[in-house]
């Protein structure tokens, strides 16, 4: 197996370089249960002038960000609406249900990721014993490597405040939306209430997550942390690091973006493979499933990780570099040279 992995199943397996690592070692640090860590503050701080929001909290996971805020939002028994494909509904193991007592009410995604507007308000539950409290409407951004449309945004939160609801923003990966569109990412973040933003992804951080919103929002999450267990110490190491990443590794997600942009155009070249989408930093395409194992093995042996399905992802970050696609691509072409594997 290579010393050097090319890692494409995640941006999320990225490693800290010097300059963040640097940045960790050299942290100040203080008990930030008791409120008394300068670094988390300086980074709580500084997202929240970033996104335009009057307050941030310091999470260990993107999981429990989001899950405070579904919580802070609504009580037990209450409703949030939801996409079938987001991470909130899909990808979180059920907390808002099993932890925050909050039923979701979830709709089929539009192939852009958005959730149609009629069906939204349509899931609305009336002011009725017999149902739950619709109380949120939670979007995400990018979804599947999309960014959803600024104008449907607009719409989409317009419906939720004429219907009483609050908006959170799932923004794991909303620098890439900010980057891709062009937009400032306080303009992405204006609509909603709440944003849950992840530095572990592109923006190349070991672990951590923000959770930006009112202040009186963020008093009400910050209890909820504690409750989930999200309160730590000397965490100013942690966030020394996705600082730094805010700092240095945004611009640079444009990088992430044409190299899957040149990896969706190499693997269109190759008649077994069908690419689906290609957005942002993520190709999906369609491997024939006989394949799927074996291929996914054959990488592996040539120092190539994927999670190879019929649908499968792959997705470009700053440990992935152009001739690392050229290479995993050249792999693919080789593989499928082979006769054994021909159909």
């Amino acid at each position: 197996m290579n010393d050097h992995m090319i890692d494409l199943r995640s941006d999320t397996v990225t490693r800290p370089g010097h300059g963040m690592l640097a940045a960790m070692t050299e942290a100040e640090v203080g008990d930030d249960v008791w409120g008394d860590d300068p670094t988390i503050k300086r980074l709580q701080d500084a997202l929240a002038e970033r996104t335009g929001k009057e307050a941030g909290l310091f999470f260990p996971s993107g999981t429990q960000s989001n899950l405070a805020a579904l919580m802070a939002h609504c009580a037990r028994g209450d409703e949030y609406i939801v996409g079938q494909l987001a991470h909130t509904y899909k990808y979180e193991g059920g907390g808002a249900a099993v932890l925050g007592s909050i039923q979701p009410q979830p709709i089929e995604n539009a192939p852009d990721g958005s959730l149609p507007l009629d069906k939204v308000a349509a899931a609305i539950k009336p002011i009725d014993d017999h149902f739950a409290r619709t109380r949120l409407l939670a979007l995400e951004n990018t979804i599947g490597g999309k960014v959803l449309p600024v104008q449907y945004v607009t719409d989409a939160t317009n419906l939720a405040r004429k219907w009483g609801l609050a908006t959170h923003l799932d923004g794991a990966r909303v620098f890439n939306a900010a980057v891709a569109s062009g937009q400032p990412v306080a303009e992405l973040c204006a609509p909603f209430e709440s944003i849950s933003i992840c530095f572990s992804k592109g923006l190349g951080a070991p672990v951590g997550s923000v959770l930006v919103g009112s202040k009186a929002l963020i008093e009400v999450a910050h209890r909820w942390r504690k409750v989930l267990g999200g309160g730590m110490r000397q965490a100013g190491v942690l966030a020394a690091a996705c600082h730094y990443a805010l700092d240095h590794n945004v611009v640079r997600l444009a990088e992430d973006h044409e190299n899957a942009a040149h990896l969706a155009s190499a693997l269109a070249q190759i008649e077994e493979v069908t690419v689906q989408s290609q957005a942002t930093n993520m190709v999906f395409a369609q491997i024939p499933l006989e394949h799927c194992q074996q291929l996914e093995a054959w990488l592996k042996e040539r120092g190539i990780l994927t999670q190879m399905l019929y649908s499968s992802r792959f997705v470009t970050h700053m440990d992935v570099s152009r001739s690392d696609i050229d290479v995993f691509v050249a792999a693919l072409k080789a593989y499928f040279c082979v006769p054994a594997f021909r159909k």
